[in-house]
Parts: C-alpha cells; structure tokens; sequence
C-alpha cells in the first residue's frame, strides 16, 4: 500500500466531507452537532487556502484517506506566528500510519512558512490523539475544563504545543 501525500483539489471535497461527518455523527474529535454541506466545507477549505495555508491530503489508489490542514489560531495579528492544526484519518484506514504522515508534512510545511508554534486543541477522552501528538514533541500546556458539550457530556479541551524553531 502507497500512500502518496499532495495538495488539496476541489474534487476532494466530498471524501473530505464523509471523513469530517462520520467524526461529527461518531466522535468528540469535532465539538459540531451538525453535519456539514458539501458547499460548507468547501468553503472552509478554500478559505485556508486562499490565506496561504496547506490542504494536504493522504492518497491511496486514488482514494483520499485522510487530509491535514492548519490555520489561524486566534485573528489577532501577534499569534500570525501560530497556527491551529487538524489531522483526520478516514475510520477504515486508522492505524496505517496516515496521520503520522500527514503530521510531519505539515510540521515540515509549517517550518518552511517560518510560523513559530503549532498548537492542538484535542478532547481529553481522545487518549490515543494527544499520545500520538507527544510522540511528535508536542507538550501539554492546559487543559480547559468543560469547555464542550456533546453527547449528553461535558467535555475537556487539552491544548498541546510544538514550538517549531
């Protein structure tokens, strides 16, 4: 199995689409209620890449398996040096090393783009992420309590970061 890593197209959007609405509808990997639209998230992929940021994607025998992206972290112009990043792996395909991939080709395009930090905003029942993001250096630097809802729960968000220099 090859996995062949590049940029997002367009006509990725409605595999993306599945990948994002089976963690809305199964997960607390996303704190959404709704599922989107295909025009919804091509929306929110265009917008990343209009601002100059990466939409990489994660091929096997021309099927998307997986995508990363970051972005903004706040909108404030002292953290454009810090960006938000997500990493999505299509059930079936987990445990492959597809994340791992699309991980470090982000840190790599984040360091090209001399951005300082990388931060993560995992739920904290998602042991299995922030062990995955440790391996990668990133270091746990809070922990907001009750800071999402969903599935009848409350939720914590464990914020990691990776200072990139």
């Amino acid at each position: 199995m090859e996995i062949k890593l590049r940029a997002y197209k367009i006509e990725d959007t409605p595999t993306i689409l599945n990948i994002i609405n089976y963690n809305i509808l199964h997960s607390t990997a996303l704190y959404d209620y709704t599922l989107r639209t295909v025009e919804q998230q091509k929306s929110i992929l265009e917008d990343k890449v209009a601002k100059g940021f990466p939409v990489i994607v994660a091929e096997i025998d021309g099927f998307v398996a997986g995508f990363g992206m970051y972005s903004e972290f706040r909108f404030r112009e002292a953290y454009r040096f810090t960006v938000e990043h997500s990493v999505y792996v299509n059930e079936e395909y987990h445990g492959q090393g597809i994340g791992k991939l699309l991980l470090i080709e982000l840190i790599k395009l984040a360091k090209i783009q001399k951005l300082h930090t990388m931060v993560a905003v995992i739920d904290a029942e998602n042991k299995s992420s922030v062990e995955f993001h440790e391996k990668f250096g990133f270091k746990t630097v809070g922990i907001i309590k009750e800071s999402g809802y969903k599935f009848d729960r409350w939720l914590d968000s464990v914020f990691m970061q990776l200072i990139l220099e």
